[in-house]
């Protein structure tokens, strides 16, 4: 797989060698932000993914930010698991969320779910550790891969912005069934990650680290 050591900059210039379509959106949009993640920690990385999903940027960013308030200092496992009973819902979190950061916070604090070292895993190890969660699925698990580790050649097949930039991209008629479109990646390895960002630039929405 592609490293981090590798560079989104030498990504972007093999796309660009290697196909007019994405030659002209690295001309459009430069480089795009795989990088590792440096503020924070991967809990309260996870913890926010969690707190957004399905929800519109304000309205997650709004319940995000009393979620991230209960605490004194960024959360934490244990200080999501010292809280009062019904604090996870007073900010606003459904009850399928609180169940979800409290899975999370109790796997960490266990040690099923190891977080300190996860960088060093392959990506497969990665989704598979993460989706042992409660709430967290494969995409969750693959925004994490690409945004907090920076990992350059996930392709998320099952996200509906990446199957519409690929088909205005490519100009098809329509977006690939994710299967199909799994295929179709294949051509850009080890650079998937950043083709999938030029697929939301072309799509016109945002990236989850937006």
């Amino acid at each position: 797989m592609a490293t981090t050591a590798d560079g989104p900059e030498r990504g972007a210039r093999v796309l660009a060698r290697r196909d007019p379509a994405l030659r002209a959106m690295v001309a459009a949009h430069g480089v795009p932000p795989i990088v590792p993640g440096r503020r924070g920690s991967h809990f309260a990385t996870l913890a926010r993914a969690i707190c957004f999903q399905q929800l519109a940027g304000r309205a997650a960013a709004s319940i995000h930010a009393r979620f991230e308030a209960l605490f004194d200092g960024p959360p934490t496992a244990a200080g999501v698991l010292a809280l009062p009973s019904g604090a996870l819902r007073s900010a606003g979190l459904s009850g399928a969320k609180a169940a979800s950061i409290t899975d999370l916070s109790e796997r960490v604090i266990s040690g099923s779910l190891r977080l300190h070292g996860i960088g060093r895993r392959t990506d497969d190890e990665v989704v598979a550790a993460l989706t042992e969660v409660r709430g967290i699925g494969e995409w969750t698990a693959q925004m994490f891969l690409m945004f907090r580790l920076g990992r350059l050649d996930v392709w998320p097949v099952l996200d509906y912005g990446v199957r519409v930039g690929h088909a205005r991209l490519f100009g098809l008629d329509a977006p690939l069934a994710p299967k199909a479109l799994a295929a179709a990646g294949e051509p850009f390895r080890p650079y998937r990650s950043l083709v999938a960002w030029y697929c939301w630039r072309a799509a016109d929405t945002f990236t989850p680290d937006d």
